[in-house]
């Protein structure tokens, strides 16, 4: 874990640079414009949908009850507006790491690489259409199980638990092809998949309960929360950048890290195994005299 832990370091470090600091706004940007035209057409027309739905199934009173024995029930007021809330929260986070992928993501490989590990070789294992089918496809799954997981925002320690564990996969999925994506061939990025599976996925949950603490924070003052929704979601958005920024930058070091190794490791095998090899072809020198012509 000293790898990780050194990552960590060097990317905490990284953050601050002008040049990271910079690239925030542009994502920043993207996904406010585009949340603030999707919001002003959609979440009014959600909320009065998710209230439909509540008085057409008689849900008020359960939903009530539930909330009062578990000691919640100022939420029985808001339960309309947070629930279109919490659909919209993954769905704002989930856009923020598509432009970070598509922006940010670019720049801190070569930020990365060619400040830090300038003697590596670039492969293009990866590639644009690569990277959004990776994303598309594990923003898909994550989707499905955040939808699944949302009674347990009514618990509001196990709800923080699933968004790091759920949060700690999708970034391990989507981040490790964009670090490797310029660096890495396709047998050399399954190889550091499958070697360093675990301390990846260990930086995807940290990572993880990061990116859950502006949800926490929503929970912590649910009211305010609806009352102030669109300011609140902007500067989760903005703190959402600044987690996967620091993210990829993590993933980025832990990687080109991993795959600088790799190739040292197999730089060495292949003149061993060519020293053996031609051991193996010279004539014997004891017991068996040389032919002569």
């Amino acid at each position: 874990m000293s790898n990780v832990i050194r990552s960590w370091g060097r990317a905490f470090l990284s953050q601050w640079h002008g040049k990271m600091l910079a690239m925030s706004l542009a994502p920043f940007l993207l996904a406010v414009g585009v949340w603030a035209v999707a919001l002003y057409f959609w979440l009014q027309p959600l909320i009065d949908y998710v209230h439909a739905q509540f008085a057409e199934h008689n849900l008020f009173a359960p939903a009530g009850n539930l909330l009062t024995s578990l000691g919640l029930a100022f939420l029985k007021t808001v339960m309309p507006p947070l629930i279109a809330m919490l659909l919209f929260l993954p769905l704002m986070i989930l856009t923020a790491l598509i432009f970070i992928g598509v922006v940010a993501m670019p720049l801190i490989g070569r930020h990365v690489g060619l400040r830090h590990y300038p003697q590596l070789e670039q492969r293009k294992g990866g590639s644009l259409v690569g990277s959004a089918v990776t994303a598309l496809g594990g923003m898909a799954v994550f989707i499905g199980l955040w939808i699944v997981t949302l009674p347990l925002y009514f618990f509001p320690p196990l709800a923080m638990v699933v968004q790091a564990l759920l949060w700690g996969w999708l970034t391990c999925r989507v981040m490790v092809y964009d670090a490797l994506a310029d660096y890495a061939s396709a047998d050399e990025r399954r190889h550091i998949l499958a070697e360093h599976r675990w301390r990846l996925l260990a930086i995807g949950v940290v990572s993880g309960l990061a990116g859950a603490l502006p949800g926490a924070i929503w929970l912590g003052g649910t009211v305010l929360s609806v009352a102030f929704f669109p300011f609140l979601a902007a500067a989760s958005i903005w703190l959402y950048v600044l987690v996967f920024i620091f993210t990829g930058l993590w993933f980025a070091y832990y990687c080109l890290d991993a795959l600088a190794r790799l190739r040292a490791e197999a730089a060495i095998v292949v003149p061993a195994q060519a020293g053996n090899h031609a051991e193996s072809l010279m004539p014997a020198q004891h017991g068996f005299p040389l032919a002569r012509e």
